[in-house]
């Protein structure tokens, strides 16, 4: 097979590369403190996103409520509002898909709790709905988003953002960030 692509593992682990060196240490710093101390004082860690944002979103939860617990004794207080396909569907379906965290969180969310929500534009209004219900009602807000921030990276309390015009790569980071906070919560105390 000769044929030729306009993407190659070069190019696309050299943008991959770049974005990393161009990220801010002390803001990812910061959230893994962020996802840390609502650990440490028993608070729920609750995720979202749309599409391939939903999926990181579950797999954090799946990472950390796991592997946190069983290297601390701990227990991790995480969740997510995309584990549950009916409960999604039906209030998509009988209030709106642009409500459909704000109508899990009403039911869930308690003052003090992290909502971390994942957007690679940054825009998704269902997320952003989200993020605006948690900030009016007690909850610390952390935001992961790409390309310009959109208005998650304004309204989240905190953010991580991978300045680049690239959904993959946007996706990339916030795996990444993930995969930090396991090794940094499951390491707390012991030298790894």
């Amino acid at each position: 097979m000769n044929e030729k692509f306009s993407i190659t593992a070069t190019s696309y682990l050299d943008k991959l590369q770049a974005t990393l060196a161009a990220l801010d240490r002390d803001q990812i710093d910061h959230a893994v403190g962020l996802v840390t101390a609502a650990w440490e004082n028993g608070h729920q860690i609750i995720t979202l996103g749309n599409g391939g944002s939903s999926l990181t979103a579950l797999h954090f939860i799946n990472d950390w409520n796991k592997s946190i617990y069983l290297s601390s004794g701990r227990s991790f207080r995480g969740r997510s509002l995309l584990d549950n396909v009916g409960l999604i569907m039906s209030y998509s379906n009988d209030i709106s898909f642009e409500d459909m965290f704000v109508e899990q969180l009403k039911n869930i969310m308690e003052p003090g709790d992290l909502v971390l929500a994942l957007s690679g534009s940054g825009n998704s209004e269902n997320v952003i709905r989200a993020v605006q219900y948690a900030n009016a009602h007690g909850a610390v807000t952390l935001g992961l988003c790409g390309y310009s921030g959109g208005k998650l990276k304004e309204i989240a309390q905190h953010h991580v953002w991978a300045a680049v015009n690239d959904m993959q790569i946007s996706e990339d980071v916030h795996a990444i960030f993930g995969h930090i906070v396991m090794q940094a919560l499951c390491c707390k105390g012991r030298s790894c």
